[in-house]
């Protein structure tokens, strides 16, 4: 057999709605999420006894331009400053033969609202609308292997950034974010810590001015030495909170 079907199982519903500012890796950034799930998977026995487990595998297809953008031998990994080059199954780089992608992520239950039955999970590093074609328990006796060897992606990389926000700024993220459901200011925080900007940037000195989109805010910020400033988040409310 040399080609298969699949079919997603759900949708996952993320904060991050653009590309740029996704954690390189799952469980970095604290950012909530949703496995909406697909009739006829949105059936509540499909999870029983999963509530014993607190975390997952997801199983989830690269979406967007990555289907598109078809496989490469060779790329180029963030953590080596898009300098090196490696094979491709030595990444988690999106140029696969087949797009899928496998991130282990928080797991908090099973919830139900207007939008249907849904996995809330927390940790992710997905696109918000990426396809999801399975969901598998975390085992920890088989699953984490301490002794394991980190290739070039160890050890693990430091913080670099700290984020703070100019007063007109945390007005606005306090105007959207009103009760403190979305933890907005602090996925903020937590997003530009990680240093969401190419590893390559550093040939661009120059270049001061950033900007990320979360959930459906634009924030833009400036750098300041090892300090990001967060001058303004404005809401576009094209994309549902």
């Amino acid at each position: 057999m040399t080609g298969f079907a699949f079919e997603a199982i759900g949708t996952a519903r993320t904060p991050f709605t653009d590309k740029f500012g996704i954690p390189r890796q799952p469980r970095l950034v604290d950012a909530p999420g949703r496995i909406l799930l697909h009739p006829p998977y949105d059936r509540i026995e499909a999870f029983s006894g999963l509530e014993g487990f607190s975390h997952v595998w997801l199983l989830w297809v690269f979406h967007d331009d990555c289907l598109t953008a078809g496989w490469k031998p060779r790329v180029r990994p963030p953590r080596l400053g898009g300098r090196r080059s490696v094979g491709v199954f030595a990444s988690r780089a999106p140029y696969r033969p087949n797009p899928i992608g496998l991130s282990a992520v928080a797991h908090h239950g099973l919830v139900e609202d207007a939008d249907g039955l849904a996995l809330a999970v927390s940790g992710v590093d997905l696109l918000d609308g990426t396809p999801v074609l399975d969901i598998k328990p975390y085992v920890p006796y088989a699953d984490a292997l301490p002794e394991a060897a980190g290739g070039f992606a160890r050890p693990e990389p430091a913080t670099r950034l700290v984020a703070r926000f100019s007063e007109a700024a945390a007005a606005a993220v306090a105007a959207r974010d009103p009760d403190g459901a979305l933890a907005l200011a602090r996925l903020i925080e937590q997003v530009i810590a990680e240093d969401p900007r190419p590893g390559y940037m550093d040939r661009y000195p120059e270049r001061r001015e950033f900007a990320l989109r979360l959930y459906d805010c634009d924030i833009r910020w400036q750098l300041d030495g090892d300090t990001a400033i967060v001058e303004q988040c404005i809401p576009q409310r094209d994309t549902p909170p």
